[in-house]
């Protein structure tokens, strides 16, 4: 369910970018991204709601809301500079450079969670930047 649900995440972020980068034209970057924004925070409450997983609340523990906090800075972060690059570059180009987070996240996971860094993914992320600069280039 878990590949269903990677493969269905990466069409729905296809079409943010594209979807985006018409949405941007003659709009302010930073007044786009907040509207996203509402449109995002309407629909995952409703999916808490929807879900009956408001209960859930005050079983979060302090650890848990200062990452979650921290996660939430760094998603409004990421999409201001992705907006904005968006509507000054091309789609084709700015997507890529994007996705050089799978690289990142990687190398964070290796360092700060200790998970596995494997040959298997050495070779990923090198073919994932040459793919990348491929693709700017």
């Amino acid at each position: 369910m878990w590949l269903l649900l990677a493969i269905m995440s990466a069409l729905f972020a296809a079409l943010t970018s594209i979807l985006a980068k018409v949405g941007i034209d003659g709009v302010n970057s930073n007044l786009a991204t907040a509207i996203r924004t509402v449109v995002v925070v309407i629909m995952a409450w409703g999916m808490v709601f929807l879900t009956h997983a408001q209960d859930g609340l005050s079983e979060i523990n302090k650890k848990s809301w200062i990452f979650l906090i921290l996660s939430g800075l760094a998603t409004g972060g990421s999409w201001l500079c992705y907006y904005k690059a968006l509507q000054m570059g091309e789609a084709s180009k700015v997507v890529p450079i994007d996705k050089l987070s799978v690289v990142i996240t990687l190398l964070l996971a290796f360092v700060f969670l200790h998970e596995e860094f494997t040959a298997k993914s050495f070779i990923g992320c090198i073919l994932i930047g040459a793919g990348t600069l491929a693709m700017v280039l």
